[in-house]
């Protein structure tokens, strides 16, 4: 925990400079890594398993449910921009004050201290962990939500599958929800099965923490950036023309442009963007984004996915002898592996086998 924190404070800097999104990111990580650290540190000064279960279990409350709070901000901070909701920050805040109380008063009631195991303290210790639960899964329906945006938002920009650059947030949202969940129920276990549970926890913090680092030195904050940007864009766009609903007129007039610039080959350039698209149809963002919502892809890399497969088929029929290599980049896909990947998918055949079976 301390090394990711001397990585998320010191050495990532040189990767973010000028990011004021990402940095507000990374110190949030810093502070949860840093909280996690001193957490350790006192377990391990104070030995609070060999004084009692109880004292090591109200230390681990009062320092991770911040922490948690920390790092689901920090995904917060990167689905929104920066813009975090006050419910949000505040659902936290007000968790752990909660605990901070409820750990006080069955002192009180109890007449002893904090540090001495007692029926009270155990039971406060237990609404403490239901309430961070509470917390955590409210967080994850949330950040759920904030994921199938960018997802689609992704879906609706790019010509290639996005998926990879999400599904780390994906992955350390359930991860964090587990931990949440299986608190009430191990907080007070032994021996193996406090063991697993601990390194579940120990896991999720550092995939979490490691794989925010590779998303901030790699392009895909930026692509993420620029799909959400266009999705929002869009949406003002839309508002703008105060048309919600598009008539058939509409549709049809759209749909004869689309056509015109399938003839022309506009869907096979590789790499081409939603907003590179329409820029080449000359009509706004907003209508092909409702045209696109009334054919049964609904979403852009969908529908350009299905128009480069159908012209790989007639390629692939043509040219037989031709590599897979020549009909991805006749076709617009990014590489070989990539078109064979979406083939198979698309059609349950690899592109040889459906060339043996045209000969059949």
């Amino acid at each position: 925990m301390a090394v990711l924190t001397i990585t998320l404070s010191v050495l990532l800097p040189r990767k973010v400079s000028g990011d004021q999104m990402l940095n507000r990111s990374r110190w949030m990580m810093a502070g949860g890594t840093a909280l996690m650290s001193i957490q350790f540190l006192l377990q391990y000064l104070l030995k609070l398993r060999m004084m009692g279960v109880t004292q090591a279990v109200m230390v681990n409350l009062l320092f991770f449910i911040p922490c948690s709070w920390l790092f689901t901000l920090s995904i917060f901070n990167l689905q929104h921009e920066g813009q975090i909701r006050r419910s949000i920050w505040w659902n936290g805040i007000v968790t752990w004050l909660l605990v901070v109380i409820v750990l006080i008063v069955a002192a009180f009631i109890s007449g002893k201290s904090l540090l001495i195991d007692t029926p009270e303290m155990r039971i406060a210790e237990y609404i403490s962990a239901l309430a961070y639960c509470v917390m955590q899964v409210n967080y994850t329906f949330a950040l759920h939500r904030g994921n199938q945006q960018l997802t689609q938002a992704l879906s609706n920009y790019y010509d290639y599958d996005t998926g990879d650059m999400l599904r780390w947030m994906k992955r350390s949202v359930f991860l964090l929800a587990l931990v949440a969940v299986g608190a009430p129920f191990l907080i007070f276990s032994k021996g193996l099965l406090l063991f697993g549970y601990a390194l579940i926890i120990f896991f999720t913090l550092y995939y979490l923490v490691f794989c925010f680092i590779c998303y901030c030195v790699s392009n895909d904050s930026r692509r993420v950036s620029e799909a959400k940007a266009n999705a929002d864009e869009t949406k003002m766009e839309e508002e703008r023309s105060q048309v919600h609903t598009m008539t058939e007129e509409e549709r049809r007039r759209i749909g004869l442009i689309v056509d015109d610039w399938i003839q022309k080959k506009g869907h096979l350039h590789s790499g081409i963007t939603m907003q590179e698209a329409v820029r080449e149809m000359q009509i706004p963002r907003y209508q092909l984004a409702a045209w696109l919502k009334t054919t049964e892809w609904e979403l852009f890399n969908p529908w350009l996915t299905h128009l480069r497969i159908e012209e790989a088929k007639r390629q692939l029929k043509a040219h037989p002898d031709w590599s897979n290599d020549t009909i991805a980049q006749q076709c617009g896909f990014a590489s070989r592996s990539y078109f064979q990947q979406v083939f198979k998918k698309q059609t349950d055949m690899t592109p040889a086998q459906y060339v043996r079976e045209c000969k059949i």
